[in-house]
């Protein structure tokens, strides 16, 4: 019998409106927010949550909730994250129990920075793990690189690691970033928002975060 997982990321449908969202986003000019983003979310969720002794189920519903995070933008960029959560739970509520249904929708509905609040465990990991997503391979455009904040920052990270340290209580994201092509404060221009949010959900979690930038302590 497959997981609830495994049922969610290789359903056709789901995935088409992963394809869909990513393309819409392509067109506004937004970095890649398709399958790729969808399984390191999804990934990064279960692993925070195994790491930290959450059960079994509970890091399934996070990998689900990360999973389809991003749905709502098949729909609209704009309040994306709350049409998310309503389109979800028309499409996977028959394999979930309500209470487990809320808890995917309270994650999709508030893992933006924007508005969004960390109010339980499945919400938090989500939101550390979709923040942490920064990495060259969401660069679509090369040519844009040198005038999109963005895509210059993305593009400069040339390795990501979400260490999850439940000894020290702690989360830490690792960058390898290569600063011959952005500076260090780019990142905090754009990404600072993300970073407090980080900081928030791993409160909820009982750790802390942490941000290394070439092995260096930034928060």
């Amino acid at each position: 019998m497959n997981s609830l997982f495994s049922q969610v990321a290789n359903d056709k449908v789901l995935r088409t409106y992963l394809v869909r969202a990513d393309a819409y986003m392509g067109k506004l000019g937004y970095t890649e927010h398709g399958i790729r983003h969808a399984g390191i979310v999804a990934s990064g969720a279960m692993e925070v949550m195994s790491k930290l002794g959450y059960s079994e189920r509970e890091a399934e519903l996070a990998g689900v909730a990360g999973f389809l995070h991003d749905i709502g933008n098949a729909v609209s960029r704009e309040n994306h994250s709350q049409v998310g959560a309503i389109l979800a739970s028309q499409l996977i509520r028959d394999l979930l129990l309500p209470e487990e249904m809320l808890d995917i929708m309270n994650a999709i509905g508030n893992h933006d920075e924007e508005n969004g609040i960390p109010a339980n465990p499945i919400t938090a990991a989500v939101i550390i793990s979709d923040k942490s997503d920064v990495h060259r391979e969401r660069v679509r455009n090369l040519h844009t690189i040198s005038f999109d904040i963005h895509d210059r920052v993305n593009y400069a990270v040339l390795n990501r690691d979400l260490i999850i340290n439940p000894d020290r209580k702690e989360v830490i994201l690792s960058l390898d970033v290569d600063t011959s092509s952005f500076e260090v404060v780019e990142y905090f221009e754009i990404f600072l928002s993300r970073m407090i949010m980080c900081k928030r959900a791993a409160t909820v979690l009982g750790v802390s975060f942490k941000l290394l930038i070439n092995n260096i302590q930034i928060i």
